[in-house]
């Protein structure tokens, strides 16, 4: 089982260093995630990891052997590469581009052997481009070609597989079957799979760990759950506007501002597409009642003016009901998501009596505020 790793790594261009001191120890069976802006330098570390360009200092060892002693052919047999750049296939099939895999492995002319027929077959099945086969590789959409360079990549096989940006340009049905697909390469193959990532809810499902790229340096590196934090993704990508959320592994756009104009009585995800739909239309909003640990409060917290809650588990007290009834009442207008409570949560409906005593309107759709 291989072993990636680098030692006081630098990568640039043209000499010039833009990012020093990279020092990294990827095991096999790892699916590993760079994250970072768009021109933070990922593409330049994974190209300088795989000798696609040229590190300007330290080192890379493949299972302990430095890869500048690795001839080509021997670094082909540990490693494959899937970038983002375009191929030239002129009049190739997909078959054909799935074949330049077995390079590594085929005599001075490039002739396959039975067993190499079978690997690529094995291949494109393993991606699910079997009725690709025949077709020509320039004819087909962005999502089945990137299919077939995958097949390709498993085609060579590696042991360590590095892949710049695999979801680039794929609709999320594609990018969920490579990332299964590459997820299970790490977990039946023991492959130790390297690459770039965008989407951060998507890093955060299929890495065993994420590594932090920050214009000149790696500023952190860890699993998931350790480095997907708000205040971290806020630095890395420099957030000015809106948030982060680390449970949901998704973003939200900047709150409206303002006094709330309406009150919105939600929970157990009844308010969420609610809350959404107000911030798009600029509509500020207060909300509540919900115990901190409801779906609701996650994204109530960052969009609404004034969210009103209780610790998790916690049954909605009187005071909390009271509270929400004097903000209600500022807000001059009620929005009920959720009607019906459960025992802990009782004391919700009072919102609703008390706008019916109070002459507030309920309004029934979003349209009325």
């Amino acid at each position: 089982m291989s072993k990636l790793s680098a030692e006081g790594l630098s990568v640039g261009y043209g000499g010039k260093v833009l990012i020093g001191g990279i020092s990294l120890s990827l095991n096999a069976g790892e699916v590993v995630t760079l994250i970072g802006r768009n021109g933070a330098g990922k593409s330049t570390i994974l190209k300088s990891l795989t000798r696609q360009l040229q590190a300007l200092g330290g080192r890379v060892y493949v299972d302990g052997a430095d890869t500048k002693s690795l001839s080509d052919r021997q670094f082909a047999e540990k490693v494959s590469v899937v970038l983002t750049e375009r191929l030239k296939t002129e009049r190739m099939t997909c078959e054909e581009v799935v074949e330049a895999g077995r390079y590594p492995y085929t005599d001075f002319f490039g002739k396959l052997t039975p067993k190499d027929r079978d690997v690529v077959r094995e291949s494109l099945q393993m991606v699910g481009a079997e009725p690709l086969a025949e077709r020509s590789f320039s004819a087909i959409s962005d999502g089945q070609r990137q299919r077939v360079l995958l097949a390709r990549a498993i085609c060579q096989q590696p042991q360590i597989m590095v892949l710049d940006e695999p979801t680039s340009y794929l609709d999320i049905r594609y990018k969920i079957e490579i990332l299964g697909i590459l997820r299970r390469l790490a977990a039946e193959r023991k492959m130790l799979i390297v690459l770039s990532l965008h989407e951060l809810d998507l890093a955060a499902k299929v890495s065993d760990k994420i590594v932090c790229v920050e214009g000149d340096r790696v500023c952190m590196a860890g699993a998931p759950e350790e480095v997907l934090c708000e205040e971290m993704i806020r630095a890395l990508y420099g957030l000015q506007n809106g948030s982060y959320n680390a449970l949901f592994g998704s973003v939200e756009l900047e709150k409206p501002q303002g006094e709330a104009r309406l009150f919105v009585l939600a929970g157990g995800g009844t308010g969420i597409p609610v809350f959404r739909a107000l911030q798009r239309r600029g509509i500020p909003f207060s909300c509540g009642i919900f115990p901190e640990n409801d779906v609701d409060f996650q994204v109530a917290r960052v969009l609404a003016q004034k969210v009103f809650s209780v610790p998790a588990f916690s049954r909605v007290t009187e005071e909390a009901a009271s509270r929400a009834c004097e903000e209600l009442s500022r807000a001059g207008k009620l929005y009920a998501a959720c009607k019906t409570f459960g025992e802990c949560n009782a004391e919700c409906a009072r919102l609703l009596s008390f706008a019916k005593e109070r002459g507030i309107p309920e309004i029934l759709t979003l349209s009325e505020v």
